[in-house]
């Protein structure tokens, strides 16, 4: 529930339009949306910065039928992930607003406005793991960060990397994406100051037990300061960026705020002094037109003083 929807519960309690029951049965409901199949958290925008996502793997064609229709109507965009390429044509279809993008598996409907936020690097060790990073970029990209794609950038020929790294430090966080053994994000971490989100996925041979070694090895890190999320969630590194960012950008409004309270109060010390100095000039013209008088006075004084005299 938003502001505007609150104040109006309250402002029909105060006019009483609307019972205290009534008032506490809107508010007890408020933030979910029943659909029979499905409870969409309504009010999840809110309090997380992050819309309901809908994860498409185990429902049905109407389910996500459903869903995305009534995601459209409340927020006027849409998120799916894990889409299969054979599922989208439906929903294509019916919803002409929607966008797929095949190599990630994310359906989308983006909201209006564009990139607000700052770049993030989404890197990739090789390009198996194109698909997975490619989700990340994707996300990231609905939730309004411009995506820099660095790809093939492994460790097998580091070399690649180090021509890409004013690319890497420009980026206001760093999504990096690697199978095998899952180096990429310690050397990553190593050479830039940014925030490393690893991101380890499936691919390797056999002893990479399905990105479970990627995962090990970037749990073990000896860089410091690196995330590290599921194996194969793309969604999930670029959600965790997005937090980041929102506090970074959360901050950052903040000390605009104080900035600008700190010019306003400035601007009004500023105009009180000019009141100060119109005030003190007002009162020196008015004692120089008494001293004026007081001249005046003391000529004609000696004037008749000069006529008393002749």
């Amino acid at each position: 529930m938003d502001r505007d929807e609150l104040t109006k519960i309250l402002s029909e309690v105060a006019a009483g339009s609307t019972d205290v029951d009534g008032a506490i049965e809107q508010l007890a409901s408020s933030g979910i949306d029943d659909l029979g199949f499905a409870r969409i958290d309504t009010d999840r925008e809110r309090r997380t910065g992050l819309a309901e996502v809908i994860f498409a793997p185990g429902k049905t064609d109407d389910q996500l039928e459903g869903l995305v229709a009534r995601c459209l109507e409340l927020h006027g965009k849409v998120l799916v992930t894990r889409l299969d390429a054979d599922r989208a044509p439906r929903l294509l279809e019916r919803f002409s607003e929607l966008t797929y993008h095949q190599a990630a598996r994310v359906l989308e409907a983006k909201p209006d406005g564009g990139s607000k936020h700052h770049p993030v690097a989404v890197v990739s060790a090789g390009t198996s793991d194109l698909p997975v990073a490619e989700e990340a970029a994707v996300v990231l990209e609905h939730l309004g960060h411009p995506v820099d794609r660095v790809v093939d950038v492994g460790v097998a020929g580091i070399h690649r990397l180090f021509s890409q790294l004013e690319r890497l430090r420009a980026a206001r966080a760093i999504v990096v994406a690697a199978g095998m053994e899952g180096a990429l994000p310690s050397v990553v971490a190593g050479l830039v100051d940014r925030p490393v989100v690893a991101l380890p996925t499936s691919i390797g041979y056999g002893a990479s037990f399905g990105g479970v070694a990627a995962l090990l090895g970037m749990l073990n890190s000896c860089a410091a300061g690196i995330g590290v999320v599921n194996i194969d969630n793309g969604f999930g590194a670029a959600t965790l960026v997005h937090r980041i960012a929102l506090k970074e950008d959360n901050s950052a409004a903040q000390t605009h705020r104080i900035a600008l309270k700190e010019d306003n109060s400035a601007a009004q010390t500023h105009r009180i002094a000019l009141k100060e100095d119109d005030s003190a000039a007002q009162t020196h013209r008015i004692a120089l037109k008494e001293d004026d008088s007081a001249a005046q006075a003391h000529r004609i004084a000696l004037a008749s003083d000069d006529g008393e005299s002749a």
